[in-house]
């Protein structure tokens, strides 16, 4: 039977949500929980998608195949007695067998934190402490840029080589929560280090290093790149998962 599991973790001392051989990883250690539960054979989780080092995730999804019976309470409780605590299940459900976790994604929404007030070692690891004022109304300005039908190309890490960049923002917008500016990205999919380098250009603008109106003119001139810096990983959470 396919189970469809929606899961939060805090990305703090995972070397990111893929395995990796010899590293800490989301993805192994669910498959290991689910390895005990389903009869000690190997039982795979398919992601909808992948969080690099140090990213935080409040909704994640996956899928995987159990031959045994069991309820998807049962389920979710016996995955969280064998998880550690930096993951947590908060909901399973039975899904058709044809249902696939990454290729079924409709919206995928992502989140960056920049702390404008004082330093917080407390919140070191959960929002990117900057401790200066932002000029959010340019920045608000500017993100609006991002919507819509684009080649993200210059925003992609060299890393991530794909036949297509184009991807669709269907809505982005900032917040302010006291000291905080939270950026969202909502869209069909993201690539690697994309929304980083998306933010980036949203903080220089902030910050008055870059000039509004970058973002349009990065679209049309890729050399313009040069001008992205990516955000550091600690601010980041796959927010919201949407089918």
């Amino acid at each position: 039977m396919r189970y469809l599991i929606h899961f939060s973790y805090d990305g703090t001392n995972f070397s990111g949500y893929q395995k990796q051989p010899g590293h800490r990883c989301v993805e192994s250690e669910i498959e290991k929980a689910l390895y005990n539960i389903n009869n000690y054979k190997e039982t795979k989780i398919i992601g909808a998608g992948r969080t690099d080092r140090g990213v935080h995730a409040n909704h994640q999804c996956g899928h995987c195949d159990i031959d045994v019976d069991i309820t998807p309470y049962k389920l979710k409780c016996a995955l969280n007695s064998l998880l550690p605590p930096d993951i947590h299940i908060f909901k399973t459900e039975v899904v058709d067998d044809s249902f696939h976790a990454r290729f079924m994604v409709k919206r995928k929404t992502y989140k960056y934190i920049i702390n404008c007030g004082e330093y917080n070692p407390i919140e070191r690891n959960y929002a990117f402490q900057y401790g200066k004022e932002l000029n959010v109304e340019k920045m608000k300005e500017e993100i609006k840029d991002f919507i819509g039908v684009h080649n993200f190309k210059p925003f992609v890490s060299d890393e991530a080589v794909k036949e297509d960049y184009t991807r669709e923002i269907f809505d982005a917008y900032i917040k302010e929560e006291e000291n905080k500016v939270i950026i969202y990205f909502i869209g069909n999919g993201f690539m690697k280090y994309q929304v980083r380098n998306m933010v980036g250009i949203l903080f220089k603008v902030g910050n008055g290093k870059l000039e509004k109106g970058i973002t349009k003119k990065i679209f049309e001139d890729f050399t313009l790149s040069k001008n992205i810096s990516t955000m550091k990983r600690e601010g980041l959470y796959l927010e919201d998962i949407e089918y």
